[in-house]
């Protein structure tokens, strides 16, 4: 079967991480600029949640109702992240084979899993870090 790697080989080791008690303006802010997709939710430093590019867009009103710009703005600062979010989040250890995360994400449909050392979010791992690591290997 090969090598098992493990997903700390894989994962993305910078996350960027915002509060429970954060909008969908500032989800939204930080998706644009970073070209990020998901984003883990914490509270007091505990990870209770992910945020994804598809929870903003399926929050937002501005693609079935073409409201303008301000109008999306004043609206997603209405939101709480804590109101869209995925919780509790399923989440993988940075020991764990790639091959068992690939089959998490592809089991419950998720683009991405928080890796956690403890309680200590340590990376992520999206499915395009999945997709790469095993084309690269093909």
């Amino acid at each position: 079967m090969g090598r098992v790697v493990p997903v700390r080989d894989v994962m993305k080791k910078k996350v960027v991480r915002i509060s429970a008690d954060d909008t969908l303006w500032i989800v939204k802010e930080i998706m644009d600029l970073g070209s990020v997709r998901h984003i883990p939710v914490v509270d007091g430093g505990a990870l209770v949640g992910v945020v994804s590019q598809r929870d903003l867009l399926r929050a937002s009103l501005s693609s079935i109702m073409g409201i303008s710009a301000d109008e999306q703005k004043i609206f997603l600062e209405g939101v709480r992240i804590s109101e869209v979010m995925s919780a509790p989040p399923r989440t993988i250890a940075p020991d764990e084979a790639i091959q068992a995360a690939a089959r998490m994400m592809a089991e419950h449909k998720i683009g991405c899993l928080p890796v956690v050392d403890g309680r200590e979010i340590v990376g992520i791992l999206t499915e395009t870090d999945v997709l790469r690591y095993f084309a690269m290997k093909a």
